[in-house]
């Protein structure tokens, strides 16, 4: 177990966390340079009490029994052939509760949690509006490439033998290629805010054509800044179209977008508190010791079969990449400064379990989706109680239990 020094909040009488051996009793010298303590600005604010909470155990999470099946659903044979292939049985509750009304051509609000399957919500059944009527074309907007990617990745399971086509537009890549297969007319375009905005601008993309969009993960698109690009984009669809929204939050500013970008549209909520009942959330005092020797000693121990760790600054995580390659881990970084080759090789060699840990900042790791992440650590505290539930988020997926630690002072 992992605890504070402190008193346990209520509730919480488990064992505290222990230093390894290596530190007690004195200060450790360290080859590892260490940090200042005024280098340490984010998440200041952020009460450590909120990165406690003892999961729920198994006994106590609820069965989630679905409406409908995905045999049972109005749609096509070919399509309900591909699921099955995929090897998905029964729907999720935001497949359960969104894919009916998104087959019906309502407009719709979908408020989730990451990791709850809302991607087959929205591709599922446009993908059957596609089936019935080849003249449709759908353009689905998200905040990072690699979640455009994954959306991709799934769009063509589903999609298997169908002869309809995609396109992935996403900056950090070469237009070119993009641009080719531009040409050729899919029925799928995804696409980060400004690579879609950079495609229109040279006159090579035509939304008038398009009555179908997804906004995904909406509220880190507002984070991200993209704000702008978004309403210049929506700008140039018809105003007639099906409008399919999802996103983590419902702030205020989230509320308006949804005012403004959709008609009548029907809500669906299945987030149920801020993190997930089943990751066990804790934190690590590291005081005056030095944070990467720490972390070495948790990345010892067994239970550590797939970490995921979130740092600060796209600096600060290369180094910290670099220096536990040198003390002997598997570990790769993805951030900003990486190309997308780059990044698409780490993630990929991650899910493979090539490496055991993948170092990561907030936006390089948006919508990422690994499966059995064992952990993840916060080497450094977030800046906002949110990207603290988007962060771990990345473990405890799929109804399967997860640990996250956080770093404190």
């Amino acid at each position: 177990m992992y605890q504070q020094h402190s008193r346990p909040s209520r509730g919480d009488r488990r064992a505290p966390y222990r230093r390894p051996a290596s530190y007690r009793g004195q200060q450790s010298r360290s080859r590892f340079p260490a940090r200042s303590r005024a280098g340490r600005q984010t998440g200041q604010f952020i009460d450590a009490s909120r990165f406690i909470n003892k999961a729920v155990g198994e006994s106590e999470t609820e069965v989630f029994t679905p409406v409908h099946r995905f045999h049972d659903l109005a749609i096509a044979e070919s399509l309900k052939t591909n699921i099955e292939k995929k090897g998905y049985e029964l729907p999720t509750p935001i497949q359960d509760k969104a894919i009916p009304h998104v087959l019906e051509g309502r407009d719709v609000v979908g408020i989730a949690n990451t990791g709850t399957g809302k991607t087959a919500a929205f591709l599922v059944p446009l993908i059957n509006k596609v089936l019935h009527d080849r003249r449709q074309r759908v353009l689905i907007m998200v905040p990072t490439r690699e979640l455009a990617q994954q959306i991709e990745d799934e769009y063509w399971g589903f999609a298997s033998h169908m002869k309809m086509g995609a396109v992935t537009l996403v900056g950090g890549a070469n237009i070119n290629p993009q641009l080719r297969t531009l040409r050729r007319g899919p029925n799928f375009v995804i696409g980060t805010p400004g690579r879609i905005k950079d495609v229109m601008d040279r006159g090579a993309l035509d939304l008038s054509q398009f009555h179908s969009v997804v906004l995904d993960e909406a509220d880190r698109m507002l984070d991200m800044g993209f704000i702008a690009d978004m309403r210049f984009i929506l700008g140039h669809m018809p105003r007639e179209r099906h409008t399919l929204f999802f996103s983590a939050t419902l702030s205020r500013d989230i509320e308006k977008l949804i005012g403004d970008f959709l008609i009548d549209p029907i809500t669906v909520s299945v987030r149920t508190r801020d993190t997930a009942t089943n990751v066990e959330q804790d934190i690590v005092r590291v005081g005056g010791r030095n944070k990467v020797e720490v972390l070495s000693e948790l990345l010892r121990m067994p239970e550590m079969s797939k970490v995921l760790v979130f740092g600060r600054t796209k600096h600060g995580m290369e180094k910290l990449a670099k220096l536990l390659v040198g003390a002997g881990f598997k570990a790769e970084a993805i951030h900003g400064n990486k190309s997308q080759g780059q990044r698409e090789r780490a993630l990929r060699a991650f899910k493979e379990h090539r490496v055991q840990i993948l170092v990561a900042t907030d936006v390089a790791a948006r919508g990422i989706d690994v499966a059995d992440v064992s952990h993840v650590i916060n080497y450094d505290q977030p800046t906002t109680y949110d990207d603290y539930v988007h962060r771990i988020g990345r473990t405890g997926r799929a109804g399967k239990g997860g640990k996250a630690l956080t770093f404190v002072d």
